[in-house]
């Protein structure tokens, strides 16, 4: 087991380095093994004339064909013109076979795998050298048949094609990554814009209600007025409060604000803190709380408290001074959520889904429950929603 994860650790501390390393490796390997005796008549090898020893040419040959591994992935193309000629070269002096030869193969594999221009005019080239090198191959009494040619050949395009195939495989590869980030990046967004929203609309909404609360009794009751501004005073501290808590949780680089208490991107105070908030608004408002309200997990609760919220904020900006009512059930197996209000609408106008409840119910949705919402044949409105109860997640 050990091993084992000594040879994970080795492999991706290998593929951690540059290419440029990893390639000058792979040459080095390549040039070695074109000088040990051992190795000597095994290699790639193309018109099978007399085997001469290598001597300083050959020798020199054979580094022009491993060298420029060395820059396969930066250069593909420079390296397989190097890798090509040398080969040619060393075919047509007839030397001995050597490893060293077989560069080629992983030249042509890696301009399949890493030419980005001019990618049909090199395959044009490669196939016009070869078909050069054939013909000198086979008037220098070359006993090779049109079947070895045509196989060469072939292996050839393969390399090519096992390169362009790998390549295209990392395009789309990165093309997911990209999509994914985008899509990561639109729903973070638009989580952020629905905690933006219930925040801000909430508390400015309480803050317009007790102003003009403030402001309706200021001659009459300048005691109740001076109440009012201290509520709307009370109310704008707490929407900072929520909002450099929101900011904090977004610049926090290892949390997602997803799972968790410290987590969660919001933050909640008690339902019946927030019930008693509209009511000190001059908004008549009451909570019936029905079961056990935890353990439940830190998604579920958020949406609960946001569902309430968002029912109260409906109710102070379309029916103010109407009463409403907050109905919480928790179950065994799901949590219900009703906000009513029986009052007339302001103005006479209707009900309409608004970004709140939309982004709501997208909230909803996400734990695995569903919001109704819309107006009352007796009048007013009803926000409801159902959520399945989960269980909140236990630290280590």
């Amino acid at each position: 087991m050990t091993g084992a994860h000594s040879a994970l650790r080795l492999a991706g501390w290998w593929r951690s380095r540059s290419n440029l390393l990893q390639d000058s490796v792979l040459a080095a390997l390549f040039l070695a093994a074109g000088f040990l005796p051992p190795l000597q008549a095994n290699g790639l090898a193309l018109g099978e004339l007399a085997h001469h020893p290598l001597g300083v040419p050959g020798s020199l040959l054979v580094v022009a064909q491993t060298v420029p591994l060395a820059v396969r992935r930066r250069w593909p193309a420079w390296s397989l013109v190097v890798v090509a000629v040398a080969f040619a070269l060393f075919q047509l002096g007839g030397y001995i076979d050597s490893p060293a030869s077989t560069s080629l193969i992983v030249s042509v594999y890696s301009v399949g795998g890493h030419a980005v221009t001019r990618r049909r005019a090199l395959a044009w080239a490669i196939t016009a050298g070869y078909a050069v090198l054939a013909t000198l191959l086979a008037r220098r009494g070359s006993p090779e048949r049109p079947i070895d040619w045509l196989t060469f050949y072939l292996l050839l395009v393969v390399c090519w094609g096992a390169g362009s195939w790998v390549r295209s495989r990392a395009a789309a590869e990165r093309q997911r990554r990209r999509q994914n980030v985008q899509l990561a990046t639109a729903a973070e967004r638009a989580r952020i814009a629905r905690e933006l929203h219930d925040v801000v609309t909430h508390h400015v909404t309480a803050m317009v209600v007790q102003a003009d609360a403030a402001q309706f009794v200021l001659d009459t009751a300048p005691d109740r007025a001076a109440d009012g501004l201290a509520a709307v005073s009370g109310t704008g501290r707490r929407a900072l409060a929520e909002l450099r808590h929101l900011l904090g949780v977004l610049e926090s680089p290892g949390d997602d604000g997803r799972d968790g208490d410290a987590g969660a991107l919001g933050s909640t105070g008690s339902l019946a803190d927030l019930v008693a908030r509209i009511s000190s608004a001059g908004h008549p408002a009451e909570l019936i709380e029905r079961g056990q309200p935890e353990p439940v997990a830190a998604s579920t609760r958020l949406a609960v408290y946001r569902v309430v919220q968002e029912g109260l904020t409906n109710s102070m900006k379309h029916a103010p001074g109407q009463p409403v009512v907050a109905q919480v059930c928790y179950g065994d197996d799901a949590i219900t959520v009703e906000v009513s209000n029986d009052g007339p609408l302001l103005g006479g106008e209707s009900f309409t889904a608004g970004r709140g409840l939309t982004g709501l119910r997208e909230r909803v949705s996400h734990c695995g429950g569903e919001l109704l919402a819309g107006a009352r044949p007796e009048g007013g409105f009803t926000v409801s929603a159902r959520m399945p109860r989960h269980p909140a997640q236990l630290g280590p």
